[in-house]
């Protein structure tokens, strides 16, 4: 699929159809994600600027209604596009591998890296087709887009100044000139524009016109900007005044020796236009990056054609000279490079070179610096002090480290950028199948174009899923090297030798020890980690702060990572000097002690700060747990996962928490203990079975095996492991603990009383405040909420929900989020408004599948289901409960089955099917007695009710009715207004009978198992 900004935005399909994207909000998510193609834009973001004077109620739904709406117009435009719009956090991201702007930026910095006039100009007259008016013409007035807005609009007109500069060369001077007085009149301050005008007209043979021009153009800086021509137009201008002859020639001849590249350069468009911009600005540039990011051809790019600063430029490799060769050395290869004679009397090699420079407007390219850093630096600090008009550009690994350096960072490609380049060289167009592969293949070589490159020749004869898969080996996979070239940049392996072997012991010691951290580091780590033989912690900044100059170490966020090839290239290392063993141990223990320390924060003030550090720390986690595991650890890995086991809870990583436990109780079986306690809780909150029950030696290990069973099973046993939590969490003066459990009892609703819940909730919220626990309080205001709308006050119900939503955003607690929108959306349903009860809904059920979590899937997947019934689709309704009883079954659970089993008898009674809902309700009155919980038993007797008003016998009917309200009033929470409608329906059918009013008094009055036993029969 192609999108276009540079014009009314457009989307269209890979074969050139037009795609509708309606809804203007829907258009303006889509124009935000295309002008921040380089990774996802923020979700807070996204929303400030789709509703930018008023946000709505909840902007998080309502900004997932729209991405919801734009993958539904790009997937019916073309089959798999809806996976373009991703999540990821912290918001969405559009995979979009052609769009125009990239295509027009790609184009210009091809255009700039070819020396032939008209390649040069077919190149720039193919970019500024791209253009079919303004960027982004329809959002001209919207804030958020105004800097991408300029941005384009200024590499449109930089694009239009090299578009005129080789018109001037091919000759085309007349018709130039008419063009660019026109565009003048839009751009009167562009000075390039101003040069090649008054060029066209001298060539044109209106040497007074450029005069007149000339000087109102001086006029207008100075009155626009109070400012004089710069030196170019100053030249120039002397130059027609003195009629120089050169001003007469077909084209501008730069003395140059560099080469014409083979292949265009792909995705560095801004990077080149931003670097020739420097260097109008800065007299020494460095071109910093790791091997094989494509340093050299970026330099290639930038200087052809040569800045307007210069008349010649000169590239000088530097790869000949031998690593540590002094500053003469190097001097003598620039020396043969410029063609300089050796003349021993003319002094040193580098006074000859800085003799013959000074006066010269040069640009000289000092390539690959890093193994002679010192003596480059030295030698271009003396050249550009003798020669004022000299501009030296260099590439390396390690900057020169000179005052007045200006260092541009050359980056991996980003995503788009690398797959462009992949599927170019392999001259592939992916199919849907293929789009998985290749950016897994783009990601895991990091976005380094040699590594693409090599691996784009293999995926000429081998298909992108198998490449993919034999990455784990990638050094012999792209071993096989490329022909031409400098020797280091043949193969993978080369390219990190080269830097490897210009290493210290000490910098090789710890560049190979941090190989074994999963996702990087923080620094206090790598001291505790890398140290070791001759390297001393305090040592270990200092050498890290070599690595990141010296490009093999990536400080982003504060953390120290290496990319991936280089991790894999420094195991290798690692194993050979006979460390694996001993560092991953070491590294492993770090992260026992780090989740040892993180465990009590977890529960208090800090638990948003340590619950970030955990995030950041998670793959090292894995990493070390495996570690453990590998060598049998027994001891530590059962300390590590006690200690982060409560981290994966409240993140919602069940699945991960499982395969840790089981990975650590087949090293030492335990039916005692956190562990063994936690493989049953993290059982049931991933909604399997338990088959065996452990003992719990301690109140957390009660109360945590408590909390994941309730509902589930035996609740006596529930209650009775809640009450000696409780008890003992209060004679240790444990406040969280009794807060925990406090909350397990307000939520189970043991003693039946709506007041003593609600008391136990306030003073559970009332210890996790004062805690500072953010997750003890969602949960205790998700309680009271819950209480809230079993009374009837669904304002305060919503109230409180959005509060729990709010502390599970703030937390990121993403099944939180989504049990937290399923109760959102069941008060709206409860306050009739169906269509917003059925969004939140299925986007809670989005949610809970995203974190695989069964259980906040049956809370939206049943709340779908009450929905669909409200709203007269009963078949739909049973197809979406149905699945849930045998899940409620499955794990004895009692309450959630008797619920689910009363809304789908009413289903079945409401289509007229009595002995289906008869059987429903039934089953469900039976599974209420045995838990003895009254408006459970209420809620089954109502469905009986329907089903007898159904059969003819009203007065059984009535006497059901009267029965379920007395229930309920035992609770203190009569059925409230929200849930009246199948009690009034029923109702009204039952007093068409003269006995109505007696038989309800008369159920009012029996005892509840009295009326039960004559149903259950």
């Amino acid at each position: 699929m192609r999108f276009g900004v540079l014009g009314v935005l457009s989307v269209w399909t890979d074969d050139g159809r037009p795609v509708r994207v309606p809804e203007l909000k829907v258009r303006t998510l889509l124009a935000e994600l295309l002008i921040h193609d380089d990774g996802p834009v923020p979700a807070g973001k996204l929303a400030d600027d789709l509703w930018p004077d008023r946000l709505p109620a909840d902007p998080a739904a309502s900004l997932q209604v729209r991405v919801s709406q734009l993958r539904r117009a790009l997937s019916a435009a073309e089959p798999g596009a809806r996976a373009l719009v991703a999540y990821q956090p912290p918001g969405y991201l559009l995979r979009a591998t052609s769009v125009d702007s990239r295509r027009f930026l790609d184009l210009t910095a091809r255009a700039r890296a070819t020396s032939a006039p008209r390649t040069r100009a077919d190149l720039l007259s193919d970019a500024l087709a791209l253009w079919r008016g303004p960027a982004l013409a329809d959002f001209a007035d919207a804030p958020f887009a105004q800097a991408a807005i300029a941005r384009l609009e200024s590499a449109r007109l930089a694009a239009l100044e090299d578009q005129a500069e080789v018109r001037l060369e091919l000759g085309e001077h007349a018709a130039l000139a008419t063009e660019l007085a026109a565009l003048l009149d839009r751009h009167p301050l562009r000075e390039r524009l101003w040069a090649a005008y008054l060029l066209a007209l001298y060539r044109s043979g209106r040497q007074g016109d450029a005069l007149d021009h000339y000087r109102r153009m001086r006029a207008l800086l100075a009155a626009e900007l109070g400012v004089d021509p710069g030196p170019p137009l100053v030249e120039l201008h002397a130059a027609m005044l003195s009629q120089d002859p050169s001003l007469h020639a077909a084209a501008a001849r730069t003395r140059t020796n560099l080469p014409a590249p083979v292949a265009g350069l792909v995705g560095r468009g801004q990077l080149v236009a931003g670097t020739r911009e420097l260097l109008g600005r800065s007299r020494l540039v460095t071109l910093h990056g790791v091997g094989g990011v494509g340093k050299t051809r970026l330099a290639l790019a930038v200087c052809a054609p040569a800045p307007v600063t210069a008349d010649e430029v000169w590239m000088v490799e530097l790869t000949g000279a031998a690593p540590g060769a002094s500053t003469g050395e190097v001097a003598e290869l620039v020396a043969a490079t410029l063609g300089i004679r050796d003349d021993a009397s003319a002094g040193t090699a580098a006074d000859r070179v800085a003799d013959s420079l000074r006066g010269r407007r040069a640009l000289l390219v000092l390539d690959n610096c890093e193994h002679v850093v010192e003596a480059a630096a030295e030698l271009a600090e003396l050249l550009l002090s003798r020669a004022p008009q000299l501009t030296i550009l260099t590439t390396t690994r390690e900057p020169l480290g000179l005052a007045g350096e200006t260092v541009v960072t050359v980056p991996p490609l980003d995503g788009p950028g690398a797959v462009e380049l992949f599927t170019t060289r392999a001259g592939l167009r992916p199919t849907p199948a293929e789009t998985e592969p290749v950016l897994a293949i783009c990601a895991r070589l990091d976005g380094i174009p040699l590594a693409l490159e090599l691996a784009a020749t293999r995926a000429r004869t081998m298909p992108v899923d198998e490449l993919a898969a034999r990455l784990d080996d990638r050094f012999r996979l792209l071993g096989a090297g490329r022909r031409g070239g400098p020797a280091r940049q043949r193969t993978l392996r080369a390219t990190i030798d080269w830097s490897w072997h210009l290493l210290g012991p000490a910098e090789q010691a710890v560049l190979r020890r941090l190989a074994v951290h999963a996702d990087g580091c923080a620094r206090e780590t790598a001291e505790q980690v890398c140290a070791g033989g001759r390297v001393r912690a305090e040592d270990v900044p200092d050498l890290l702060g070599r690595l990141v100059g010296r490009s093999l170490v990536v400080l982003s966020g504060g953390r120290y990572r290496l990319l991936e090839s280089v991790a894999a290239y420094c195991a290798e290392r690692l194993a050979e000097a006979g460390e694996s063993g001993e560092v991953r141990l070491r590294h492993a223990r770090r992260f026992v002690d780090l989740a040892e320390r993180a465990a009590p924060h977890l529960r208090g003030h800090d638990q948003r700060g340590w619950l970030t550090i955990l995030d950041a720390e998670s793959a090292d986690i894995r990493a070390a747990l495996e570690t453990l595991t590998g060598l049998g650890e027994a001891d530590l890995a059962h300390r590590l996962v006690g200690a982060v086991a409560w981290y994966w809870y409240l993140r919602g990583r069940l699945g991960e928490a499982r395969r840790a436990v089981s990975a650590v109780l087949s090293l030492a079986p335990s039916r005692v203990g956190m562990v063994a306690v936690w493989r049953a809780a993290l059982e049931l909150f991933a909604g399997a079975a338990v088959e065996e029950w452990p003992e719990a030696a301690s109140a957390d290990g009660e109360w945590l095996l408590a909390f994941a069973q309730w509902g589930f099973g035996d609740q006596d046993v529930v209650e009775r492991r809640l009450n000696r939590a409780l008890a003992a969490f209060r004679e240790a003066g444990d406040a969280w603990g009794e807060a925990a459990a406090l909350m397990c009892l307000a939520r189970s609703g043991f003693s039946g009383d709506m007041r003593a819940r609600r008391r136990d909730a306030e003073r559970a919220h009332a210890l996790f405040l004062a805690a500072g626990d953010r997750w003890g309080q969602l949960k205790s205001t998700e309680i009271l909420g819950t209480l809230a709308e079993v009374v009837g006050d669904y304002d305060l119900a919503a109230r409180l929900h959005r509060d729990a939503l709010g502390a599970a955003e703030e937390l990121g607690l993403w099944t939180e989020l989504s049990f937290r929108l399923s109760a959102l959306g069941r008060i709206a349903m409860l306050k009739g408004d169906l269509a917003e009860a059925g969004r939140l809904h299925e986007r809670a059920g989005r949610l809970a599948e995203e974190q695989a979590n069964l259980a906040a899937m049956e809370f939206a997947q049943v709340g779908l289901g009450l929905v669909a019934r409200r709203q007269g689709h009963y078949d739909l309704a049973e197809e979406l409960l149905r699945p849930w009883a045998g899940w409620w079954r499955r794990l004895g659970g009692t309450d959630g089955l008797a619920f689910v089993l009363a809304e789908r008898g009413f289903a079945a009674e409401q289509r007229g099917n009595l002995p289906a809902a008869r059987d429903l309700h039934l089953e469900g009155l039976a599974v209420a007695v045995g838990t003895g919980e009254a408006r459970a038993i209420a809620l089954a007797f109502e469905g009986l009710a329907g089903v007898h008003v159904l059969g003819g016998d009203l007065r059984r009917a009535a006497e059901l009715l009267g029965a379920a309200a007395a229930a309920r009033e035992s609770t203190g929470a009569p059925l409230p207004a929200g849930e009246r409608a199948d009690v009034d329906r029923i109702s009204a059918a039952a007093a068409r009978d003269d006995g109505f009013a007696a038989s309800y008094a008369r159920g009012h009055v029996s005892p509840l198992a009295e009326v039960a036993g004559r149903e259950l029969g």
